[in-house]
């Protein structure tokens, strides 16, 4: 983003990326956007758009870029028509709502393509997802739920854009210190700066940059930048 305005980039190069991905990518890939919110088609239309450039910026051959949200949920029916699938960022209940809604969880089961997600659609794959409050009234209210089902495509709770949310207040709490550790207590969860990732592939889990485990209300480093380590 610069200046509010989405504008195309390569994909990222930290941490071998870019290369990881164009590795595994296939030749001409049909790609479907599932997206966070399911009714806000000006921004799901403005990633999709920009995300088109991206791929052919970051040599990445595309045949066809679709989009599931609430003009086309039908778009997952027949998900061996797709090669890539894009969960994006956003409000993770909502599009938590949205997956459970188009019954993604089950499609997946014999999905034989990519799973490519960022934000809040990393956070969706865990079986159980951790949906700490990021908007404001969440940290406060009782009702709210911080631990749903999700995709299950790992075991692994994520806690993305750690860089940019240090120091940040929620309903006059500060969201990492005083909300994700009192939530950390018998639970996991891993944060993640931008340009750190999890890659999942053949029942090997790894992690590449800068990351930390977050457990019982305590924060440790785990990996750093240009490292990797299996978990």
């Amino acid at each position: 983003m610069i200046d509010g305005v989405r504008v195309p980039a390569p994909l990222i190069r930290d941490n071998g990326l870019a290369d990881r991905i164009g590795a595994v990518w296939p030749k001409n890939a049909r790609v479907l956007f599932v997206c966070a919110d399911p009714n806000d088609y000006a921004k799901n239309d403005g990633v999709c758009a920009c995300f088109r450039e991206t791929f052919e910026m970051s040599g990445l051959g595309v045949s066809r870029v679709g989009i599931c949200d609430g003009r086309n949920e039908e778009a997952v029916e027949d998900l061996v028509k797709t090669d890539v699938l894009i969960l994006t960022g956003g409000h993770v209940p909502t599009q938590n709502r949205f997956m459970k809604k188009i019954r993604l969880k089950e499609r997946l089961s014999d999905f034989g393509g990519i799973v490519i997600a960022w934000s809040a659609g990393s956070m969706n794959c865990a079986e159980t997802v951790y949906a700490g409050p990021e908007l404001a009234g969440e940290a406060v209210n009782p009702n709210y739920e911080r631990w749903i089902s999700g995709l299950g495509i790992t075991d692994i709770n994520i806690f993305p854009h750690m860089q940019s949310l240090r120091g940040e207040y929620l309903d006059g709490m500060r969201l990492i210190e005083d909300i994700t550790f009192a939530d950390s207590f018998g639970h996991e969860i891993v944060a993640l700066n931008d340009g750190s990732y999890i890659a999942v592939n053949g029942g090997k889990t790894e992690l590449f940059g800068e990351a930390y485990l977050i457990k019982d209300g305590r924060m440790t480093q785990i990996c750093g930048n240009n490292q990797s380590i299996t978990l």
